[in-house]
């Protein structure tokens, strides 16, 4: 079943969505070389303290941090901790949640940590974040729910190819409902698969938490022993970009993004919805 939600139900959604920018912007400013993936947890605790929010992503099936903290070759769900510290010319994917009375906010980025990247990486998570918001444009009344893995897949494929060879599509990970829980249905694959059908028709009041993930090779992974760490088989490093999107009677609404999506939208040739909470 698919939760649609009011624009009063949408309006607190929004207030945790920018709950999850604020993490957003605090651990992307600590994500520096010296500094541990524990140490951005705690930014991440220390915001949605100061908010009076509270977190998603701690407790949920175990997990035991508030963010996950995905360095390199890490999809996603990497557990922040002390051992693990930044060091210049990595890449990490950052994913928060929180939640304000009752309802859910989850958003990822990725960081580069200091200098000296190659092309490639930015190229990967310029590629992955772009799809991402293709896919947020195609949020729109009387598409269905293939049509936004249809616009994630399409702009992917259409780049250049990275000197490896490809980008993988993660195939075992992707977007989901979300509302009264982070993860609900439905499912949203950030590829066209015949098996999954067309899915629901995109309705006012339906929210979804668009998430591409590609790498630099495969599209296969493997958790690690801790039951949460992803990884891709191949070794080779990957990109993780998300927003948590509604879709309203006068358009698709970022609740994650600080400015609800307006800027990036209309560069889509696409206009936001109004921001509820302005």
């Amino acid at each position: 079943m698919v939760e649609i939600k009011t624009p009063e139900q949408i309006a607190k959604m929004r207030e945790a969505g920018l709950v999850v920018a604020a993490i957003h912007e605090a651990t992307r400013a600590a994500a520096v070389p010296g500094a541990s993936t524990k140490d951005l947890d705690d930014v991440a605790r220390k915001v949605i303290a100061d908010h009076g929010a509270k977190s998603n992503f701690l407790g949920y099936g175990g997990f035991p941090a508030t963010i996950c903290t995905s360095v390199n070759d890490i999809v996603v769900h990497g557990i922040p901790d002390r051992e693990t510290v930044l060091k210049d010319g990595d890449i990490i994917s950052i994913d928060a949640g929180a939640i304000v009375d009752g309802w859910h906010g989850d958003a990822a980025f990725t960081a580069f940590v200091g200098t000296g990247h190659a092309p490639e990486l930015y190229e990967l998570s310029r590629v992955t974040e772009e799809s991402m918001w293709a896919g947020i444009a195609a949020v729109r009344k009387g598409n269905r729910l293939v049509d936004i893995s249809k616009a994630i897949e399409g702009y992917i494929r259409r780049q250049p190819r990275p000197a490896s060879g490809k980008y993988g599509i993660i195939e075992d990970y992707g977007g989901h409902g979300i509302g009264t829980q982070m993860h609900m249905d439905p499912h949203l694959l950030n590829y066209v698969s015949k098996k999954r059908g067309k899915g629901p028709r995109l309705v006012s009041g339906f929210c979804i938490a668009i998430e591409p993930m590609v790498s630099l090779g495969t599209a296969k992974t493997h958790v690690l022993a801790d039951d949460w760490t992803v990884k891709t088989d191949d070794g080779t490093w990957s990109s993780h970009w998300e927003h948590s999107v509604a879709l309203t009677e006068e358009g698709p609404l970022v609740l994650t993004a600080v400015d609800g999506g307006k800027a990036k939208l209309a560069e889509l040739g696409v206009e936001a919805a109004p921001d509820p909470l302005a």
